[in-house]
């Protein structure tokens, strides 16, 4: 116990120690990672920070198909509600996953015609039952038991304006403006830095060190961009 927490300081001083180097110069906007020097090369980082008047908030670009997502997911969320920050989400179905974008608009279904709680519950059960999904009938046979599960009738066509659609495919174009190169990539973000997630393990030290560098109080709110649909 006390080296893990021995661990976390030194951890937590040396990204703090990175932050403040690479915000060195009165225009530059802070670049770090965690672990450090892992951070992947981005194209156009400017849109990457919280709601107007949150100190921290955290990003995300997930895919429902991707092991990793499914890894993260938890630790993600329970980072999301232990500190009570914003959380930015992104559809970013990779082009080599078959199902991966029909769950995506699905949860967007869900989430504006049904209930957002069960858009998250719908999320999760996907990441828990990746295994059991091969196909894109495995997926929708997968998703008529959920919604009969939770007393919702799933439509014939979830989507058949293509609205829903559009908003996974906005997502994804974001992602490819800024460059992405992996699902899920996290990023804790503040006004004036982003730092990079890539072991989702660390969010919690990587947000108190991302609190200790800001000032006033913290904003208590929760967002989602899929959820709120930009």
């Amino acid at each position: 116990m006390r080296q893990n927490t021995m661990n976390r300081r030194l951890f937590a001083a040396a990204l703090a120690t990175t932050v403040v180097l690479s915000l060195s110069g009165p225009a530059a906007r802070g670049q770090a990672s965690a672990p450090p020097n892992t951070a992947n090369s981005f194209k156009d980082t400017s849109m990457l920070k919280p709601p107007a008047g949150s100190r921290v908030a955290i990003i995300e670009f997930e895919d429902l198909e991707c092991p990793a997502c499914a890894h993260a997911f938890p630790m993600v969320h329970d980072a999301v509600d232990h500190y009570k920050i914003p959380y930015i989400r992104h559809d970013f179905p990779l082009k080599m996953h078959v199902w991966s974008f029909d769950a995506a608009v699905t949860a967007r279904y869900l989430q504006d015609k049904v209930n957002p709680g069960i858009a998250e519950e719908y999320r999760r059960a996907v990441f828990a039952s990746q295994t059991a999904i091969g196909s894109k009938d495995d997926l929708r046979n997968f998703t008529q038991r959920f919604f009969q599960a939770h007393g919702a009738a799933m439509p014939f066509v979830v989507d058949p304006q293509g609205t829903l659609t559009k908003e996974v495919q906005a997502d994804y174009a974001l992602g490819e403006h800024i460059g992405l190169s992996q699902t899920p990539t996290i990023w804790v973000v503040t006004p004036q830095q982003w730092i990079q997630v890539t072991d989702p393990t660390m969010l919690y030290q990587t947000i108190d060190t991302a609190l200790a560098q800001t000032a006033g109080p913290a904003k208590v709110a929760r967002t989602s961009a899929s959820l709120k649909h930009k």
